[in-house]
């Protein structure tokens, strides 16, 4: 039997259609007879025999316990109500004894499900209470509505145990199996009546509350009796049916109605005590008898049906043993050929996954140019099923390879547009800058010069912003520095970038100098820091900006006090600071993360976010020492960043008077209107270009803002 070059629809045919139907039809279907099956039925069936006894002789006696509790507690006195009491809870001791250690044989428990422990134990637990009940009804101070609830609720576990212990497999049996329960729950609250009644004749009245407690019980026998007898056998029904349709089943329930509809006559009137007794005993026996006998023709029924699973589960497994061994043989032969050919095509696929593609897209990522031709070269496969798998991975190659270059080419033009903009807006900002320098240096009217002073602000904002589009397009900003520039000119060239400057509080800085090619990038990697840290906390409080010599160089420190952020959000944050991930379009949200993460790898500085200790977030910025210089150059006046950190020092009024003309404006050097600490010399008063994120943007630096307070 050879099936090489046929199509692989028969080879998958045979491969999969002989091993399925032989070994999950035959031998499936012998293990799940033999392994569930079976192994339930056994279960069920040692579970019934060592429990199912123990549990029944606990409920009737704990049945007949309650009745003589509720008897002692209607008449203390009676003469005989001790001594029976004593004996039915002597009675009640030796069935709880037996189920106690049933219930601790650790090889039956192991057949129980987790369900049917549980209420095991709780059952063994409520019998555990015992002692303190009677207890208390020995002392007199149990009533007997109270006593009547608590072994209400010992016998309840019992009948939620047996049914728990387990289906039979069959819908027919287990819905018997259900029945006769709800047949013996029936008998329970029959129990029950003849409990309420006993103790009400002993007392010598029936109260409006005993006749409410009677009617009650006489519903749920009913209900029950509804529900359970349809799910018995028509045979099974009958008797009970033929049995409360004879005499002592119309005597029991005309005395019930007597005792219900008996309104204020007095207690033996109709129904007397020892007409009650009789009734109820013949009643609750004949119950018993009735479900003895129903179990049993239910147990007779179960025995062929376990036999038969038996059978069955032998006849499987040899037929599903010779299916298995045919199973092996056939796979075998039709599985080597058509590995074979598999094993080829996914070589094959995988080079061009894991080598070829990933290579070409490094290269892509890199600038370089890629031949599609070369990279997505064309396989020769057969003609079969499995040669048109290949030749669709040929096809879908040489598409993923087109893709990638055409997208690489767009995202190239897209950044050359983003540059040439920036550019072109660079410069015609810096005209304007110098053209508002010059006016502001001419004019003597404080109105006017306020106004200028605003308009020099927005202009550096939107030089940052322009800035930062030649920042994510992966181009170097056009501002450049020769020599070294002090680190305190540097953050008070930052400040003077940001929209809320005069929250900011600059502490005196050591008199280290910033290399002049790494000054930019740095002024413009903090200024955005304090943007985020301005934007997104209260406008009534302050961002302090700290900072101290460490070994590898120079930490700065950003402190605000806004609602800061979730530790997800900072994990995330950091994660990328750290990484510096490409830069995707449609991340519009993180823009400013990118920049910062871009101009922090740039110039090997490193960014991290914790939390504030003033409740909201510090930005950490650590400054390597490559960069910096112990002896600061002496910052020459026509320096662009020096003499706009400074204006008119030499003469004339200082940029703080002019700031003081601003209306709603306050002094922004020396010391802080707020109290901060005085910075040295006037901080960068020109209105900042603002960051990437700014207010209308809708979102913060490194993630959704917090709600204002």
């Amino acid at each position: 039997m050879r099936f090489r070059g046929k199509s692989i629809r028969r080879k998958i045919v045979v491969l999969l259609l002989v091993p399925l139907v032989s070994l999950v039809s035959i031998w499936g279907f012998a293990t799940y007879l033999t392994g569930s099956e079976a192994y339930r039925l056994h279960n069920v069936d040692e579970i019934t025999g060592k429990l199912g006894a123990p549990t029944q002789g606990t409920v009737h006696a704990l049945q007949h316990e309650r009745r003589q509790v509720l008897v002692h507690l209607a008449d203390p006195r009676g003469s005989d109500s001790r001594g029976k009491l004593r004996a039915a809870q002597r009675a009640t001791d030796r069935e709880a004894a037996r189920l106690r250690d049933r219930a601790s044989d650790d090889g039956l428990r192991s057949l129980l499900s987790g369900a049917s422990r549980a209420r095991l134990d709780d059952l063994t637990d409520r019998l555990s209470r015992l002692d303190a009940l009677r207890a208390k009804a020995a002392e007199n101070t149990l009533t007997r509505g109270a006593a009547f609830q608590a072994y209400n609720e010992i016998v309840d576990p019992a009948f939620e145990f047996v049914t728990s212990w387990g289906a039979l497999g069959d819908e027919g049996l287990e819905r018997e199996q259900r029945g006769i329960v709800a047949v013996g729950r029936a008998r329970e609250y029959l129990s029950r009546e003849d409990a309420l009644v006993t103790a009400a004749f002993a007392a010598g009245r029936l109260t409006r509350g005993d006749r409410r407690a009677l009617s009650d019980r006489v519903a749920e026998r009913g209900m029950v009796y509804r529900n359970g007898l349809g799910s018995l056998r028509a045979a099974d029904r009958q008797l009970f049916d033929d049995y409360w349709d004879g005499t002592e089943g119309r005597t029991l329930r005309s005395y019930e109605d007597a005792l219900i509809g008996g309104g204020n006559r007095e207690l033996g009137t109709a129904v007397t005590a020892k007409g009650w007794n009789s009734a109820a005993s013949t009643v609750l026996s004949a119950l018993d008898r009735l479900g003895d006998t129903v179990e049993d023709r239910h147990d007779d029924r179960v025995d062929p049906v376990a036999t038969g699973v038996l059978l069955k589960a032998a006849a499987a497994g040899v037929l599903g043993f010779l299916a298995v061994l045919a199973s092996l043989v056939i796979s075998f032969r039709v599985g080597r050929g058509l590995v074979r050919d598999l094993s080829t095509l996914r070589k094959e696929a995988n080079e061009s996954a894991g080598v070829r593609l990933p290579s070409m897209m490094r290269r892509l990522a890199a600038g370089e140019q890629v031949d599609v031709e070369t990279e997505s070269p064309r396989l020769d496969y057969s003609r079969d099923e499995m040669g048109q798998v290949g030749q669709a991975l040929n096809t879908l190659q040489r598409a993923a390879v087109e893709a990638a270059v055409k997208q690489a080419d767009m995202r190239r033009g897209v950044s050359e547009v983003f540059v040439n903009l920036a550019r072109r807006n660079q410069v015609l900002l810096h005209r304007q800058l110098t053209l508002l320098d010059a006016m502001e240096r001419r004019t003597e009217d404080a109105d006017e010069l306020a106004d200028l002073f605003r308009l020099d602000h927005l202009t550096t904002r939107m030089r940052r912003h322009a800035e930062g589009l030649v920042i994510l397009s992966g181009s170097a900003p056009s501002r450049q520095w020769r020599k070294p520039v002090q680190l305190m000119d540097v953050v008070r060239a930052a400040v003077a970038e940001v929209e809320d400057y005069e929250r900011i509080e600059v502490r005196r800085l050591p008199k280290l100098a910033v290399d002049g090619g790494a000054v930019a990038d740095l002024t413009h990697l903090i200024a955005e820091l304090l943007e985020n840290a301005t934007v997104f906390s209260p406008p009534h409080t302050a961002v302090q900006v700290l900072g101290e010599r460490v070994a590898n160089g120079f930490t700065l420190e950003i402190h605000d006090r806004g609602l800061g952020m979730t530790a997800e959000a900072l994990l995330d944050a950091n994660l990328r600071l750290a990484e510096t991930p490409e830069f995707e379009l449609s991340d519009t949200d993180r823009l400013g993360l990118f920049v910062v993460s871009r101009l922090a790898q740039r110039q090997g500085v490193r960014v991290s976010l914790q939390p504030s200790p003033y409740g909201g977030t510090t930005a950490v910025v650590l400054i390597p020492g490559s960069v910096l210089s112990e002896e600061p150059v002496p910052a020459r006046e026509d320096d662009p960043l020096a003499r706009r950190t400074a204006v008119e020092r030499e003469g004339g009024r200082s940029r703080a008077e002019l700031e003081g003309a601003l209306p709603g404006r306050e002094h922004a050097s020396g010391e802080h209107a707020r109290g901060g600490a005085p910075v040295d010399g006037p901080i960068e008063l020109e209105a900042p270009l603002g960051g990437l994120d700014a207010p209308d943007s809708g979102a913060r630096l490194f993630g959704e803002p917090p709600p204002q307070p």
